[in-house]
């Protein structure tokens, strides 16, 4: 049988293992990217392996999460982003400069290519060929430093599209199809790559959409072949000769072929509290609309601003709308100013907003109280917004647009308006005056530190018994949204000590103090939890706070991919009920017992956790290679890569 495009990649990159699905594999990274939210703890953790520089082809530190600079947080960090990316041979991208998926997308991202970065939405760059995989900081720090990076060699399913979208429907939408087919959790260990006659119908930044959504269906990653269209965007980029074909064998084998016809995918949307609530715009009746945003990695494209620039040329916002609008790069923003597409969006009411994440991560915009907020972003886990009843529907652009005018959640093709078409560029504006690349005479530089810059705080090694108590029980589809808040916490991002403060707290507040008051008692803490715990962004602090708080183990009836190995990075151990109906057998304060935890790893046996406050015994299972074994000994990665 042939090869499937992501086995060919990943064969290529292949240092460690075999190529056997379900087996541990280990991979050489090419390419490397962070953005300020976990990039400044990345390269904390890269500091501290002595190092004296990056060992990857490009690593890129982009700053666009925390671009509103409210008290000196923000700024000391980005400060220190630059002069660390100077010392260490890493390229800087400026705040301002874009969002680092679609900057990437456009300047770096080359076919046939890994790429490693410290968000979830890393995948985008399967749009162009590359298999992009989002990771924990610490992950893409020993990436830098040229170390392998490790996953479960997946299986592969092939995306066979045919025919082709009709007006008023877009990538958007067949990401949203695809959340409806596969849902929110259950495709760990799966890579999902698009095939067919329908891949030739999509542009670059479709695929890109696409790929980019792909991380809220909990897949490693997703992949496209390069193909005309991907030389046709190289090309107008300025870099045509980054461009190599890439595609499957025609008698590929895959572990599961989807059929999916795009001329039947109509409007779509994701309502609230998860992308995979999936619903018809078609139904949504008319409802009534407080916020409209188009912007973020998913939708923020010069193709994506033109669309919707020219819905609303010669038109106005609704007087009852909130219309904001962010262009997810410089570029993106340079040529809709040059082509008139901006002002036809001002003139229409948006409030253009900075090419950066501010919205879809709770930063600014929060609508209103129970607002009804249409975004074109990509998650709308309760409380992301920043406010916390607000009802968010994940949108196209083209849904967006219509919402924005009539002031009313419309299905686009009733709205008496002719599609507009945009063509793709033939040549951007390219200006890469904003990249700060790195040069020799710059490793003499010496690194700022802010007051809110610490040191990465390092775990003890497993314990022989985890004894202690269960601090908070938790249900399915916890995001690290809700582990550690975004938003405006974010800037505590770099200070894990207070950064810890905020542990769980849109759930339970008081959770920190519990689990800080065990530790200081000599006890351990442990977290219960339902299904798809840690869904959402790669945030390592989700396990690093906890880590720093004193817990020692997850129980969950599963753990999503980047958690699980984040968990494992700072020697938290992730084990899992055997048997579901044991979940409900053990509360928040019940005191615990998991007897010869290292012992039971090294030789292989089933995990007992003796439930002493109930006086019952609960078997747990666990996955986990020699490897991540070794790691849990040492108290976490970064010890057992600097011992």
């Amino acid at each position: 049988m042939g090869k499937s495009l992501t086995r060919k990649i990943l064969e290529k990159h292949l240092a460690v293992g075999e190529y056997v699905v379900g087996q541990e594999i280990g991979i050489k990274i090419d390419q490397t990217l962070t953005q300020d939210a976990t990039g400044t703890m990345a390269y904390l953790q890269f500091e501290a392996m002595g190092l004296s520089k990056v060992k990857t082809e490009l690593s890129v530190s982009y700053v666009d999460h925390n671009t509103i600079q409210v008290g000196f947080e923000n700024a000391d960090d980005h400060r220190y982003l630059q002069t660390v990316a100077a010392k260490y041979g890493i390229v800087y991208s400026k705040a301002g400069n874009g969002i680092c998926h679609q900057v990437h997308l456009e300047r770096f991202g080359k076919p046939g290519k890994t790429l490693l970065g410290s968000d979830s939405h890393t995948p985008t760059g399967g749009g162009i060929g590359m298999i992009a995989i989002g990771a924990g900081g610490l992950d893409v720090a020993v990436a830098m430093g040229g170390g392998e990076f490790y996953i479960t060699c997946p299986k592969v399913y092939k995306i066979n599209l045919t025919g082709s979208l009709q007006p008023w429907v877009s990538a958007k939408d067949v990401v949203l199809k695809m959340l409806e087919l596969f849902t929110v959790k259950g495709n760990v260990g799966v890579i999902m790559e698009y095939a067919g006659p329908g891949v030739k119908t999509l542009s670059v930044p479709e695929r890109a959409t696409i790929t980019n959504m792909g991380a809220e269906m909990g897949v490693t990653t997703s992949v496209f072949p390069s193909d005309g269209e991907t030389r046709k965007f190289l090309k107008a980029q300025g870099r045509e000769s980054d461009w190599v074909e890439l595609k499957a064998d025609r008698d590929a084998e895959y572990d599961k072929v989807i059929d999916l016809d795009l001329s039947t995918i109509e409007p779509l949307a994701a309502a609230p509290h998860s992308p995979g609530n999936i619903v018809r715009v078609a139904d949504m009746k008319n409802m009534k609309v407080d916020q409209v945003l188009l912007g973020s990695c998913t939708n923020s494209s010069y193709k994506d601003i033109a669309t919707v620039a020219k819905i609303m040329k010669g038109k106005k916002a609704s007087p009852d709308v909130s219309f904001g609008v962010a262009p997810g790069s410089r570029q993106v923003l340079q040529m809709a100013a040059r082509d008139g597409y901006l002002a036809d969006l001002i003139d229409s009411g948006a409030r253009v907003l900075e090419s950066a994440c501010g919205f879809c991560i709770g930063n600014h915009q929060s609508p209103k109280t129970n607002a009804v907020s249409l975004r074109t972003s990509n998650r709308n886990f309760e409380g992301r917004s920043g406010t916390k009843d607000a009802q968010v529907y994940l949108v196209s652009p083209e849904v967006a647009a219509i919402a924005a005018m009539t002031g009313k959640f419309t299905d686009p093709r009733k709205a008496g308006i002719e599609y507009p078409k945009v063509r793709m560029p033939t040549k951007f504006l390219i200006d890469d005056s904003m990249f700060i690349f790195p040069k020799d005479a710059a490793k003499n530089i010496e690194i700022y530190r802010g007051p809110n810059i610490g040191t990465p705080p390092t775990n003890d090694r497993m314990p022989d018994h985890i004894r202690g108590s269960v601090g908070i029980k938790v249900g399915d589809k916890i995001t690290t949204d809700h582990i550690m808040p975004a938003g405006a916490r974010l800037k505590y991002r770099s200070n894990v000590p207070k950064y810890s403060e905020f542990v769980f707290e849109p759930v339970d507040p008081a959770f920190p103090k519990r689990a800080m008051d065990a530790k200081k008692a000599g006890k351990h803490t442990v977290i219960v939890a339902g299904e798809s715990y840690g869904q959402g962004s790669s945030r390592e602090h989700a396990a690093l706070c906890p880590m720093y708080l004193g817990v020692k183990a997850i129980i969950a009836k599963s753990v999503e991919r980047i958690h699980a190995a984040n968990l494992v990075n700072f020697g938290i151990i992730s084990l899992a009920f055997k048997n579901m109906a044991d979940y409900d057998k053990i509360e928040q304060g019940d005191e615990i017992e998991i007897p010869d935890i290292k012992k039971k790893l090294q030789s292989g046996e089933p995990v007992i956790l003796v439930n002493r406050t109930k006086n019952i015994k609960i078997e747990l299972g666990y996955s986990l290679s020699q490897r991540q074994k070794d790691i849990l000994y040492e108290g976490g990665l970064l010890s057992y890569t600097v011992k």
